[in-house]
């Protein structure tokens, strides 16, 4: 078996993207409209955005991604990138994929001068958190929001 290649998304990978995105989202137990999946992938591949995204491959199949924000900060002069959406499908959990796309953003986040690279996951991911405490360290902060209609 070859190894996992980590590589920047592209326009072409439209068709290996959806079912990871879905997968993600199904994980999340969230639902999105199929004209926003459009805009979402057009956004992390179009390149006029602040944003992209990774995928992981082994012999031509895809079995994760990540997508990341650049954006300002009150904090730094510097950029900050939020580590958005990685997902992996399951039978590649544990094997270091999720760990490569975490680095593959590190990486491009210091390539782009960011300060610092942050995410967020939810309270009952445990399996995600013992990879999250291996590579970075817990802000200590609760998020918060307020839908907006």
């Amino acid at each position: 078996m070859s190894d996992v290649i980590i590589r920047p998304l592209v326009a072409s990978d439209r068709a290996a993207w959806e079912p990871l995105w879905q997968g993600y989202l199904t994980f999340y137990k969230s639902a999105l409209s199929p004209e926003l999946y459009e805009l979402t992938f057009a956004r992390l591949t179009g390149g006029a955005e602040p944003m992209g995204g990774f995928i992981a491959e082994r012999d031509g199949r895809a079995l994760g991604i990540v997508h990341w924000v650049m954006h300002r900060t009150t904090w730094s002069a510097k950029d900050i990138c939020y580590l958005q959406d990685l997902f992996t499908v399951a039978e590649a959990r544990g094997s270091g994929v999720g760990r490569k796309l975490i680095e593959a953003v590190r990486e491009m986040a210091q390539v782009k001068g960011a300060f610092r690279v942050y995410w967020q996951t939810h309270e009952t991911n445990l399996q995600a958190q013992e990879l999250y405490d291996k590579v970075a360290d817990k802000s200590g902060f609760i998020v918060y929001r307020q839908a907006l209609s």
